[in-house]
């Protein structure tokens, strides 16, 4: 019987739109988190110099003892620099930087008071590191250390040759997808090991967990990148990838792809509220095709000691250092999203940390209508620009998502929209003409 090789996150770590006049005030009623989307895998990418921490969770649905994971690393890792992290962490990240849906509710137009509402098979039976080492040794694969940490056993490899390697790894009692010998080939001519993981299940009983914790790597090289393509071998398609980098100075984006926002600050019709994860998830496929997947998405941007409103608290001074952020002062957060397969990201993942600290959050905007009487000439011309700021709203989400523009004036209601709030003591007409 053979252990599955999962490579949902197989990513190694290699030492790795205008504001508008609203502003950022505003309830936020719905939220883009990372459970939206399939084959959905999270990094977060703590860098300060050449030091790096790397905490890796990843989607895997299915029985524990089918779990494994092979990560190309830059350098040998001690005991010490291996640690399981806690779910709760990535889940307070991924909720504090989420694209967001904000609601506005129009003020009286005749007061001109606005009041913005913040509102696979079967395991073999015979473990990693049971494998005799004279065996490895014959295939040019050495076994440098073994370690149990927390829930996971865990080998570090070298190889001389990408063969000896996927033959011991078959050996092992692990299925290597087509294709794998060449990516792991390239990855031993940059010199480097490769960090193997499996489920203990003894251990995971006594622990007491249910379910795969993130895994995290500290070391120090000075390249900034992320490996990708092992990943993306035995893929069944497209992957998502959410990125999360803390840094010191500010921004951070690839230099080997482009990097682009997202669009934000969009008004969107109403009935969105009802229908956020569809909207977000057509939306971000939208900008996906425009750019030809081949570009990362930056979803937010902020210095974590503040936020304009939270739509979740900043993370604690402890969080930021149990994520490798162990300055946890002036942490500057950078989320990306991206959609990739092998034809359109041949190349591993590389960045850079810019200066740029210009906040950036990713969020579409319901506006409620003044549903008052219209008692002055403001209110009358109000009534009268409301038809086509609604018109604008079903051409900007027809523009964001590629839904039928008829379809979305449908569930708009345009024409009973375009009377929406009139004065109960007038006919509609009238206050159409009243001037």
């Amino acid at each position: 019987m053979k252990r599955l090789l999962t490579t949902v996150l197989t990513i190694a770590v290699l030492a790795t739109a205008a504001r508008t006049a609203l502003g950022f005030c505003g309830f936020y009623v719905a939220k883009a988190d990372t459970r939206l989307f399939n084959q959905a895998s999270q990094v977060v990418l703590a860098r300060d110099g050449d030091r790096t921490v790397l905490t890796m969770a990843n989607d895997f649905k299915g029985d524990p003892k089918e779990f494994a994971i092979v990560i190309p690393v830059p350098t040998f890792l001690q005991k010490e620099q291996i640690h399981v992290a806690e779910r709760a962490l990535l889940d307070h990240l991924d909720a504090y930087s989420a694209p967001r849906l904000v609601e506005y509710f129009d003020g009286d137009p005749c007061q001109m008071v606005y009041e913005e509402m913040a509102a696979a098979p079967a395991p073999a039976l015979k473990s990693l590191g049971y494998i005799a080492d004279k065996r490895a040794k014959s295939l040019g694969v050495t076994i440098e250390a073994k370690y149990t940490v927390g829930e996971y056993d865990i080998l570090i490899l070298s190889a001389k040759e990408s063969q000896g390697l996927e033959t011991w790894l078959t050996e092992s009692g692990y299925r290597i997808p087509p294709g794998a010998s060449r990516v792991l080939g390239s990855y031993l001519k940059q010199g480097m090991r490769f960090f193997v993981a499996k489920v203990n299940l003894d251990q995971q009983s006594k622990l007491g967990f249910t379910y795969l914790r993130p895994l995290q790597v500290a070391y120090e090289s000075p390249k900034f990148m992320l490996p990708i393509r092992l990943g993306m071998v035995n893929a069944a398609g497209p992957q998502e990838l959410f990125i999360y980098a803390l840094t010191r100075k500010g921004r951070v984006e690839t230099t080997n792809y482009r990097t682009v926002r997202l669009p934000s600050d969009a008004e969107v019709p109403l009935f969105v509220k009802d229908q956020f994860g569809p909207f977000y998830k057509a939306m971000f496929s939208q900008q996906v095709k425009k750019q030809e997947m081949r570009t990362l998405f930056l979803e937010y941007a902020w210095d974590m000691g503040s936020c304009d409103p939270c739509s979740a608290e900043p993370l604690s001074a402890v969080e930021l250092r149990q994520l490798g952020a162990f300055w946890s002062e002036n942490v500057f957060l950078t989320r990306l999203h991206l959609r990739y397969d092998s034809a359109h990201f041949p190349e591993d993942l590389v960045f850079q940390e810019t200066a740029d600290r210009e906040s950036f959050q990713g969020r579409f905007i319901l506006r409620h209508p003044w549903t008052g009487k219209a008692t002055c000439q403001a209110g009358r011309e109000y009534r009268r620009e409301l038809p086509k700021r609604y018109e604008k709203q079903a051409a900007t989400l027809a523009s964001l998502t590629g839904w039928n523009v008829d379809r979305i004036r449908g569930k708009m209601n345009l024409e009973a929209s375009a009377t929406q709030g009139a004065s109960k003591d007038e006919p509609w007409w009238k206050q159409i003409w009243k001037d």
